[in-house]
Order: C-alpha cells, then sequence, then structure tokens
C-alpha cells in the first residue's frame, strides 16, 4: 500500500464522532478557567460561560450546516478551498494546524501545574518548563509508533476525567455549602476575559477535520455538533458553580480545583482531581495529534503544504512528519509562557479559521442557487462575533498569530512553488 493508494476505512459513528468533539473541547481548560474567571468576575463567572456558549454557537450552526455539504476529510481546508480557492482553503486549515499546536503546549502547562500539587518539585519554572516540553515530545513519539484513532481509548479517557468533575459537583449540591449570589461585574473586567472565556469552546470544529472516516459525516456531523456544545456549557456551568460553592477563598491559581475538592473530600480529593486532569489532557492531547496532523496530510495532498508532510511511517502508516512537525513546534511554544499568555494566542489564531468558514457559507449557498436567509443572518453573526471577540486580544497574542501566518504563508508558497517546477519538469 502506497500513500497514494491509503484510503482509511470508515468506522467512527455518531458516539465515536462525539468523543472526537468532546475530547477536543475538553482538555486543560476545565480545570484552569474556573477559578481563573471566579478570580476576575467573581460570582458572575458561571454567567460568563454562558455568554461564551452564546456566542460560539452561530459558529456551531455554520458547521454543522457546512458539515451537510462534504464528506471528506479536511473540515475548514474544504471549506475555504470551495468558497474562495486554495489559499483561503489554506489559511483555514492552517489557523486550525497552529492554534492546535499553541493550545496543546497551554494544555500541558496546566497539566504540569496539577502534578505539581502532588510533586512540589515540579513547581521551578524552568523545570516546569522542561516537564512541558518533554511531556509533549514523548506524547508525539508515541503518537508515530501506532496510537491510531481509537475510540474505545477516547471513551475510557473520558469517563476517567468526567467521574471525578462529577463527584465534586455532587459534594457541592449534597454538602454544607451555601452558593454565591450573582453579583454583576465591572463591565470593563467582562471584557478583559473574553478571550479567556472562549477559549472554553474553541476546538468544537476538529470534529469535522476526520469526516471521511466516518461512516455517515453529513447526517452525524450536525448533530452532534451542537448537542455536545450545549453539553460542554452545561458541564462548565456545573463545575464553576461548584468550585465556588466549596472553595470560600477562591484564587485565580489554575490549580485550585484540586484545592476546592480537598476542602470537601480532604487529601484524596485533591489526589482525585490531579489526575482527572491529567487523563483529561491525556485524551485532549491525543485526540489532537490523531485529527491535526492528518489535517496537514491532506493540506499536503492538495499542494497548499510541501510533499514533506504527506509521507508516512512505513510500518504504522502514521503521518509521521506532520506529526512530528506539530508535535516538536507545540513543544518549542510550551517553552515560551504560561497558560492564560498561550490560551489568548491558540484563540485569537483559532478565530481565522472561524472567520473563513463564517464566509464561505453564504458564498457556496449562492453559488447553489440561492442564499437561506436564517443562515446569512447567523453567518454574519458567527463572523460579528469572532471579530468582536479577537478586538480583545493583546499585543502578544497578535504578535504570536502574526508569525503563525507569516510561517504558514511561507510555507504554502514553497509548495506552490515545488508544485509549479514538478509540472514543468513533467
Amino acid at each position: 500500500m502506497t500513500e497514494d493508494t491509503l484510503k482509511p476505512p470508515r468506522t467512527v459513528g455518531p458516539v465515536g464522532t462525539a468523543l472526537f468533539q468532546l475530547n477536543g473541547m475538553i482538555g486543560s481548560g476545565i480545570f484552569a478557567l474556573p477559578a481563573v474567571l471566579v478570580a476576575a468576575v467573581g460570582s458572575f463567572a458561571p454567567v460568563m460561560i454562558i455568554i461564551g456558549g452564546i456566542l460560539i454557537l452561530p459558529l456551531g450552526f455554520v458547521f454543522a450546516w457546512l458539515a451537510t455539504r462534504f464528506d471528506g476529510t479536511g473540515g475548514p481546508v474544504l471549506y475555504g478551498k470551495e468558497a474562495f480557492g486554495s489559499f483561503a482553503g489554506f489559511q483555514a486549515g492552517w489557523g486550525r494546524y497552529a492554534s492546535g499546536m499553541v493550545a496543546l503546549a497551554a494544555n500541558t502547562h496546566v497539566m504540569v501545574s496539577y502534578f505539581a500539587a502532588l510533586f512540589p518539585v515540579l513547581e521551578g519554572p524552568m523545570i516546569a518548563g522542561a516537564t512541558a516540553f518533554i511531556a509533549i515530545v514523548v506524547m508525539t513519539l508515541i503518537n508515530i509508533l501506532g496510537m491510531r484513532s481509537s475510540v474505545n481509548a477516547l471513551g475510557a479517557l473520558t469517563a476517567l476525567k468526567l467521574a471525578p468533575l462529577a463527584i465534586l459537583v455532587l459534594a457541592a449540591v449534597f454538602g454544607n455549602y451555601s452558593s454565591p449570589s450573582i453579583v454583576l461585574p465591572e463591565f470593563s473586567q467582562v471584557e478583559t476575559v473574553v478571550l479567556l472565556t472562549f477559549y472554553a469552546f474553541i476546538g468544537f470544529e476538529g470534529v469535522t477535520v476526520p469526516a471521511g472516516e466516518m461512516r455517515n459525516p453529513k447526517r452525524d456531523l450536525p448533530r452532534v455538533l451542537i448537542s455536545v456544545l450545549a453539553g460542554v456549557t452545561l458541564i462548565y456551568v456545573l463545575v464553576i458553580w461548584a468550585y465556588m460553592s466549596i472553595a470560600t477563598e477562591p484564587t485565580g491559581n489554575p490549580n485550585a480545583l484540586a484545592g476546592a475538592a480537598e476542602i470537601a473530600f480532604g487529601q484524596i480529593g485533591r489526589v482525585m482531581i490531579v489526575l482527572a486532569a491529567g487523563f483529561s489532557i491525556m485524551a485532549n492531547s491525543f485526540s489532537g495529534l490523531v485529527i491535526i496532523p492528518r489535517m496537514a496530510y491532506g493540506m499536503a495532498e492538495q499542494g497548499m503544504l510541501p510533499g514533506w508532510f504527506m509521507r508516512l511511517n512505513e510500518r504504522y502508516l502514521t503521518p509521521a512528519n506532520s506529526i512530528l512537525f506539530y508535535g516538536f513546534a507545540a513543544a518549542l511554544l510550551s517553552l515560551t509562557g504560561g497558560f492564560a499568555a498561550l490560551a489568548a494566542a491558540s484563540t485569537l489564531t483559532r478565530l481565522l479559521t472561524y472567520v473563513i468558514s463564517a464566509a464561505a457559507l453564504p458564498v457556496l449557498e449562492r453559488r447553489e442557487g440561492g442564499i437561506n436567509p436564517l443562515h446569512l443572518i447567523v453567518a454574519l453573526l458567527a463572523l460579528a462575533s469572532s471579530l468582536w471577540i479577537a478586538s480583545h486580544a493583546n499585543l502578544q497574542a497578535w504578535t504570536t498569530f502574526g508569525g503563525l501566518v507569516l510561517v504558514g504563508t511561507l510555507l504554502y508558497f514553497i509548495a506552490r512553488r515545488s508544485m509549479t517546477a514538478s509540472n514543468s519538469e513533467g
């Protein structure tokens, strides 16, 4: 079997599709954001998450409607290319690929901070950075050596990470705790955490990438996209409410959720949340390391990236070069900052994918004979929310964004030049 004839079978059903999206969205954020949001806006934090869910909903509908038109692998790459041509399709895919690198770096920082609650030696900045770097490298190498997309493995990891959170919520419900009253914060306070709140929901669109390996993507993807978005919003609201109810003195420390569990259950509670965070980030990273490098493989297949990204591992038939590039770039990014800075940059980079996809929907519908007025309104809302959220990014996030776009554009033109030279020789 050669790279040209390799065609993955369609084996993923609706349950597996839901697991891909759930694990793409819930990684480190569910453990870090509750404390960060409560420290920023107080008891308004659960409402802030609902606002984030409402802001992301138009994008969810846009991707659901786009998914009914395609059954191949690529997701945003296909949407952008079909509507605006190869360069736009490339930028939509590269935005997703690059933001995945940054998100993986951000997630691993939070994983290390949680394990530091059990192993204090990890608290030092240099040791924490080195640990995050090594962890990403190891996960990358394991993925190359046969880590295939396994619905059963993702299902087990999902149960392991959500069960402790459910126990914490039940402790808040049945324990002798008082829920704080919701107090409206200063509007400027809300604005400063909008980008970080949006981070709780980004990653939902990744489920559209492996559509070529789903049994019935045109039917399953629209249903799964919206239902999982709603479910994740509810999970965040419940966890933040439980944290506020149990923790008497909320702090912005990213491992503060473990402190709340310790109040409820003692030392075993802290260990429970630390392990849950580890499993959560592991599932999120596993899902991303399977899906996102396949996007780069598909982009190289269509001449959007150099052919180097298409090379497969001869034994395991995994896109080894794309996985290596993705993993080692994330490892290097992990050395540049902590969770909040990397999360903001990841959100901004992902917005490029959202803007191109939202703009693609009415263009494709017009080409098909007529624009659905409801679809147009929702697409415009998705564009407006994406641009508004981007306006809250700081200089560091924009600098990271600009650097990633520049690198991607250079790779694109190298690939196009190589293709032109190859065609001329042919």
